[in-house]
């Protein structure tokens, strides 16, 4: 009798281990946005495409509006192992590696098409790997767009921001760029802009079409300059050891289904830059200044300096390299 027990229980042991390695690989994706904007869609294809052609192998949760993490916070719970996905801001990354910092360069991309032509070139594919010694691992590209000046006043050439207080990202290479023009950058949160230009306490910011639509600012800010002066895009990153752990035969399919999330996400966000700085004229609640060719070029002559001041941590390599995609 006590031998039939153990061999039962042995058996129900085996067939727990067996349940337990039939156990899906959950993929816990978090980001900051709402789940209708281009990251948040992205995210959603991925779960879609991720598990359709893995069935039963990988479960994708997507949190969205910071419902995990901020993105202050997710890389460090990512190399913890508390969340496996993440899309943060390019110049989120500074504390892993300095270059990134070559996105956060202004003037230096003349449109998305140069920007695209970098990121998937051999400089571009380059720098997802470049904190891979620091666990991260940099997946892909996902585009928001090209950034815009607004402010309250009218901000025609690089005078004009003289002595104002603009909201920036947490970059060194942000603060050298409005510094170059007197301006006065402040580091503040995302999700503070609105309320801070409403109540005057900042005068002005930088963003792209659809982050200033979605969030309103145009409402708070009477002017807006067509300036494409940076980027705003996002890097999607994984730990290291995760992705790398995969088994051989889901990492193949993980990385194609990304890619092909990614450009899910980046023709929705080209299509939303467009329509809403459309919404933002149709609503005339503020002036959209179009820069002559002779006061752009002043804007870049003033801020092209800072450039050499973050050459040799970025690599003037790197640099030459995304030059080279405006030809």
């Amino acid at each position: 009798m006590r031998k039939l027990v153990t061999l039962l229980a042995a058996a129900g042991m085996m067939v727990a281990a067996g349940v337990a390695s039939a156990e899906p690989i959950t993929i816990k994706f978090s980001h900051v946005v709402a789940e209708n904007t281009p990251k948040g869609k992205m995210a959603l294809k991925f779960k879609e495409l991720a598990e359709s052609r893995l069935p039963g192998k990988v479960t994708v949760e997507v949190y969205p509006n910071s419902q995990l993490f901020g993105d202050g916070k997710v890389l460090e719970a990512m190399l913890l192992g508390d969340v496996q996905i993440a899309a943060p801001s390019l110049s989120k990354f500074n504390k892993y590696t300095k270059k990134l910092q070559v996105f956060d360069l202004p003037f230096l991309f003349k449109d998305m098409e140069a920007v695209e032509k970098f990121q998937q070139g051999p400089d571009g594919q380059k720098l997802l790997a470049s904190m891979e010694k620091k666990g991260l691992l940099g997946l892909g590209y996902l585009h928001n767009g090209l950034k815009q000046l607004s402010a309250s006043r009218e901000l025609r050439n690089p005078e004009d921001a003289d002595g104002l207080k603009f909201r920036i990202q947490t970059s060194d290479v942000l603060a050298a760029q409005f510094e170059a023009v007197g301006a006065v950058p402040l580091k503040k949160p995302f999700s503070e802009v609105f309320l801070l230009l409403q109540t005057k306490a900042i005068d002005g910011q930088e963003n792209t079409w659809s982050n200033i639509y979605s969030k309103k600012f145009f409402e708070v800010q009477e002017h807006i300059t067509a300036s494409n002066h940076g980027l705003i895009d996002y890097l999607v990153v994984t730990s290291a050891e995760f992705w790398n752990g995969l088994p051989a035969d889901v990492r193949p399919v993980l990385d194609q289904a990304m890619k092909e999330a990614i450009a899910h996400g980046n023709m929705i966000a080209e299509e939303k830059a467009n329509s809403d700085r459309k919404r933002i004229e149709d609503s005339g609640v503020s002036t959209i200044l179009t820069l002559s060719d002779a006061e752009r070029a002043k804007w870049v002559a003033v801020m092209k300096p800072v450039w050499d001041k973050f050459a040799e941590e970025i690599g003037q390599d790197l640099i030459d390299a995304a030059v080279a995609s405006n030809n």
